[in-house]
């Protein structure tokens, strides 16, 4: 305990906010946290702490001795916290019982929320000034994860509890299953409208912690698979971005984390151009030894990519990234060679995890480009027409017959198909500016463009 106020008190005196934070910290080593919460009992706990947050504060006045006050039940909450933690550690390590059985992850989860409640109080009574913002950090990153603990924990149990046949007429389990992800949620959206509403100086104002709850909110809501939630966030960002510091002027950490964001939110609207813009932005914001960050963001870059430009990643792109690999490396050579059924497995091999994230109709549009790509391919065999006129320049054949492309597409697709669903397919290529002609039904043919009749493609 001394020690942790000792650190609290340089940590004043230096008005070094991440050093503050450092100390309301539940991740320290087990034998820090332990000595922390050996060092007083419940009874005089409170004294104790007064006695040593005091010592920080020389010559104390009215409003000192407010923020004491506030920062003796923030601490309190803390040592209150960690000796849960503790409890919990024990009983699952010794298999205490009595009082150590009644410890779980929800009462962790209620002890910081407590804490989080009186941080939130004293910023709105102005006990604490705008540089220890850091200490929300630790508070609202924790109170998310202790959150997820919470919920795993009455899961599994009530899992158990629930051997035979339940009645759920009037209960919807489903509605519990996130109860306390919820409820963090809410949470950090009051800790969002706190620094929001700061009307302080710039220099002085609580905006500067915004992106970090943006970013924790973003990642609460994607585990909560309540995506368009975020949208509010962005908006109401947007609307009172007017006397906002810049984005870029915060650390590159939380940038890189929010343009991620936001561009996976402008992906599930279907708004590739937009996504390709935030994530690229993402991407060469990021650190370069960050593997699993620069991993995530091209989960969703790639597909942007096949849509907006049909290209392609490489194999040296690929190769820091085996899951990527596992997951592109077929789709793409398919999709090189116009092997539409290689594709289709492809797909299938990799659903469960295209779903999963949230990129499968995304990537299914794909197969657009790999038809593309085989009816290119018709179009190339069909070599040069007879020129007119000794020495002119060669002109590729544009009038094929549509059979050749309904062999192709059969092979390629190792399905039979009716000279109808042909024509549906080349009228959707042309109509999606894939490829340029028109068909000419009474002939049986179609004719495609002689300059660009597969735009982009350079044939």
């Amino acid at each position: 305990m001394n020690s942790m106020l000792q650190d609290f008190g340089e940590a004043l005196a230096d008005r070094n906010g991440y050093q503050l934070a450092k100390t309301l910290s539940p991740s320290l080593p087990n034998e820090t946290l332990r000595a922390i919460f050996k060092s007083c009992n419940a009874h005089d706990v409170k004294l104790m702490l007064q006695r040593g947050i005091q010592r920080g504060f020389p010559g104390m006045n009215k409003n000192s001795s407010d923020e004491v006050q506030a920062w003796v039940e923030v601490y309190h909450c803390y040592w209150k916290t960690i000796g849960e933690i503790l409890a919990i550690q024990d009983s699952a390590t010794n298999g205490k019982s009595s009082q150590w059985a009644q410890s779980s992850w929800t009462k962790v989860y209620q002890n910081w929320h407590e804490m989080l409640n009186v941080l939130i109080r004293g910023y709105l009574n102005s006990a604490f000034e705008a540089w220890t913002i850091p200490c929300l950090y630790v508070a609202g990153k924790h109170l998310r994860v202790f959150a997820i603990k919470a919920d795993m924990e009455r899961n599994s149990s009530s899992s158990l509890d629930t051997g035979g046949a339940s009645f759920e007429d009037d209960f919807n389990p489903e509605s519990e299953k996130n109860k306390q992800l919820e409820d963090c949620a809410r949470q950090l959206n009051r800790v969002f409208n706190l620094c929001l509403s700061d009307r302080s100086p710039l220099e002085e104002s609580r905006k500067w912690g915004i992106y970090y709850v943006i970013n924790l909110l973003f990642k609460t809501y994607f585990k909560l698979n309540s995506a368009s939630l975020s949208k509010n966030i962005l908006k109401a960002l947007s609307a009172g971005r007017g006397d906002m510091p810049p984005l870029v002027a915060f650390p590159k950490s939380q940038q890189v984390t929010f343009k991620y964001y936001e561009g996976v939110l402008r992906f599930l609207e279907e708004d590739y151009a937009q996504a390709e813009h935030h994530l690229t932005e993402a991407w060469n914001l990021c650190h370069k030894d960050a593997v699993r960050n620069k991993e995530l963001i091209l989960t969703y870059l790639i597909p942007c990519h096949l849509l907006t430009t049909h290209t392609l990643p490489s194999l040296k792109l690929l190769e820091p990234y085996p899951r990527l690999q596992k997951l592109f490396l077929p789709l793409s050579n398919s999709i090189k060679k116009g092997d539409l059924h290689a594709f289709d497995l492809a797909l299938l091999e990799g659903e469960d995890e295209f779903v999963k994230r949230r990129i499968y109709l995304t990537l299914e549009r794909g197969r657009d480009i790999a038809l593309r790509n085989l009816l290119r391919k018709v179009f190339i065999a069909g070599g040069f027409e007879e020129p007119k006129e000794e020495g002119a320049k060669p002109v590729r054949r544009s009038r094929i017959p549509i059979a050749e492309f309904a062999a192709a597409i059969s092979l390629g697709s190792q399905e039979t198909l009716e000279d109808d669903e042909v024509e549906c397919l080349l009228a959707n290529m042309i109509y999606k500016n894939l490829m340029k002609g028109y068909i000419a039904r009474e002939r049986g043919i179609l004719v495609l463009s002689k300059s660009g009749a597969f735009p982009g493609t350079g044939v």
